[in-house]
């Protein structure tokens, strides 16, 4: 049996005020945190978002967070 396979953002979480922030890495590689989820780089899979978000610093609560919650 095969995974279906979603795509995903990577989020962090908002704290008080500061509203929820995605994640957009930049062609030269540049991690920047970016409010519109539609600028935020698509991961292939939440495996693929998952695995980055943990990569983060763990003060930064990332998380992630599948694509198709992030349509509005």
């Amino acid at each position: 049996m095969f995974a279906t396979v979603h795509p995903a953002v990577v989020a962090k979480a908002a704290i008080g005020a500061i509203p929820e922030h995605y994640l957009q890495v930049t062609p030269a590689g540049a991690q920047v945190w970016v409010a519109d989820v539609h600028a935020a780089t698509p991961f292939a899979s939440m495996r693929e978002a998952t695995r980055m978000a943990m990569r983060l610093p763990a003060a930064l609560r990332a998380f992630s967070l599948p694509a198709e919650d992030t349509a509005h």
